[in-house]
């Protein structure tokens, strides 16, 4: 009886925690009446004894997690664990350290959980997780090597790549990628995968600010793997990072049956570097081969955009409307169409046509991406006159945190400096501007909008207390030279401040505008002619355009000007630089 009784409360605990722990059910010993029969009774009682006593450390142990009280949980499910030596519950108190937000606590169970577990999978991993949120990314290496080692070669590709995204949050960038080098050192000497390995190491460079050790890093693997994705792939990073040397082996893996999603790459990197036409022909080539590939014809739309070709944009974005409506998952379809209304609503918009901007912009269904579509809405309507009702679109969008109304009022500052009321976006924005007076980018639009209604003494101000305490703040540096060159005054200083942002960011094509600006008033016409020929390469600019053309014809290439000016008109005829270019040299293009 008593022996009955007693596997009838075994039974109850074992149904209460089996029912959280179902793994566990596999590893519990077996105790009805047959089972206690068949042992001696000494060896009965103390089977019983001890799954009592397991199963009681897990009753409390899952009562105190769900508690909050994780130091208990952990503890008492590290016991059963060590009792019943179950890898399940080495796991499960593992995921509960994790939970509690306890670092050590979680490296102990790892710890123990490995020696137990040797070869275990689970454990490694599990391990490597912990060490690396602890930031003890040198500890880490031979967890790593391990995980390499276990992975089978089928699978190697997308371990390289949890790899590279579990490195890339070390603090230490450059001791993550020296880490997982070494890691990695045996797939380097396999020559069917060292071309990944190779391209792993180098995003880890890359992300070290290491350009010239990841440019090693990808001609090793393009000498391996000059055909490879992963070498593209890292060419691509690399050419996104400034290293034009890298396009050459881009260029020769496209020649050989490329990969689609690393062609729609290639495109999405020439046309963020302006090159347009070598953007327009990779699309071309892509849509040839993968006519229904949905991304390809929302960048096609989007490059027509940039280009002011209006009729080929609204082509591209009839055909990708027509390629999304029939994706079958409507969450991805409704993803899709959504950025390709609000593509819709952007290229309308540009191309004035205010009112198809508003029947594109009608076809999101309400709810999705609520303040970036009222906010289109609402430029629309403030086109056709009705900046009133455009203000309370915006104003209506629901707001949950002080953020989301921060984000509300920069919406409404935009439309407003849009729409010819500098005065008012000022006010508000300044609203801003005392709310969050150390914000750096809410001061420097403060300042942009103070010159704008005319306040000048005001946005020097603003400037140069953003220059005092943001030192790194390059565009503050660069608004300030700027104005002193616009208005041709203090121009030795203008210079100092300009140079001093471009030292901060080389190649920013409005820096070096600014740049040529000031010494185009400082009578230095062929030096700022260069600087405007590189500043309209890096970026077909409509502002940059208006200056370019004004050297130009400062230096007798009246030609040439009136082409730049004639092909910035296409782009935005209403821009205030280059109409009051025209007007003050009473040129028509």
């Amino acid at each position: 009886m008593v022996s009955k009784l007693r596997n009838f409360r075994l039974a109850l605990m074992s149904a209460l925690v089996l029912g959280t722990l179902p793994t566990l059910a596999q590893e519990a010993p077996s105790l009805d009446s047959t089972t206690s029969e068949a042992l001696p009774p000494s060896a009965a009682d103390t089977a019983a004894a001890l799954s009592a006593e397991l199963f009681y450390d897990l009753l409390v142990g899952e009562m105190s997690a769900s508690q909050g009280d994780a130091v208990n949980a952990v503890a008492l499910l590290m016991e059963a664990a060590r009792q019943s030596h179950s890898q399940q519950l080495y796991q499960r108190a593992a995921e509960l350290a994790l939970q509690s937000r306890s670092g050590q606590r979680a490296l102990m169970v790892a710890d123990e959980w490995q020696k137990n577990f040797p070869q275990s999978r689970e454990a490694n991993r599990f391990m490597l997780q912990v060490l690396l949120m602890l930031n003890r990314v040198s500890e880490s290496q031979d967890a790593l090597s391990r995980e390499v080692a276990w992975t089978p070669a089928a699978a190697k590709s997308a371990t390289y790549l949890s790899i590279a995204q579990l490195y890339s949050r070390a603090s230490d960038k450059a001791l993550a990628a020296a880490v997982v080098e070494q890691a990695l050192q045996p797939d380097l000497k396999n020559a069917s995968l060292a071309p990944a390995a190779w391209a792993t190491i180098g995003h880890l460079r890359i992300a070290a600010n290491q350009k010239d050790l990841a440019l090693q890093a990808l001609k090793h693997a393009y000498a391996q793997g000059p055909r490879s994705g992963a070498t593209a792939l890292l060419a691509l990073e690399l050419m996104e990072s400034g290293v034009s040397s890298a396009e050459p082996m881009v260029q020769e893996y496209m020649q050989h049956q490329p990969a689609p999603t690393i062609q729609m790459a290639y495109a999405r990197v020439l046309m963020a570097q302006n090159r347009l036409d070598n953007a327009l022909e990779q699309l071309t080539r892509l849509l040839k081969g993968k006519p229904d590939m949905p991304d390809a014809w929302m960048a096609l739309a989007s490059l027509h955009a940039q280009q002011a070709n209006w009729k080929k944009a609204q082509e591209a974005l009839q055909r990708l409307e027509s390629l999304v409506e029939k994706m079958p998952a409507l969450a991805q379809r409704t993803q899709a169409l959504t950025q390709a209304y609000m593509l819709g609503g952007r290229i309308s918009l540009q191309q004035k046509d205010y009112a198809q901007a508003l029947n594109w912009l009608e076809k999101i269904p309400s709810g999705i991406d609520t303040l970036n579509v009222q906010s289109l809405k609402a430029q629309a309507l403030a086109k056709l006159g009705k900046l009133a009702q455009g203000r309370a679109l915006i104003r209506a969008v629901p707001a949950d945190s002080e953020e989301q109304e921060v984000q509300k009022r920069q919406a409404e500052v935009i439309l407003l400096r849009d729409n010819d009321a500098p005065q008012e976006a000022y006010l508000l924005q300044r609203t801003l501007y005392e709310q969050l007076p150390d914000d750096a980018n809410i001061a420097y639009e403060t300042a942009i909008l103070a010159e704008r209604a005319g306040k000048i003494d005001v946005m020097e101000k603003i400037l140069r207390e953003i220059i005092q305490k943001h030192p790194d703040h390059h565009h503050a540096f660069n608004a300030l030279g700027y104005s002193y060159a616009e208005r041709n005054i203090r121009l030795p200083e203008a210079k100092e401040l300009i140079e001093t942002a471009l030292q901060q960011a080389p190649n920013d094509p409005f820096i070096l505008d600014s740049l040529a600006w000031v010494e185009f008033r400082m009578g230095n016409k062929d030096r700022a002619l260069a600087l405007l020929e590189k500043a309209y390469a890096l970026r077909n600019d409509v502002e940059i355009a208006a200056h370019l053309g004004e050297v130009l014809w400062s230096t007798g290439n009246q030609e040439r000007a009136r082409s730049v000016w004639r092909q910035a008109l296409i782009q935005d005829a209403d821009n205030e630089t280059l109409r009051t270019t025209l007007e003050r040299m009473q040129v028509k293009p």
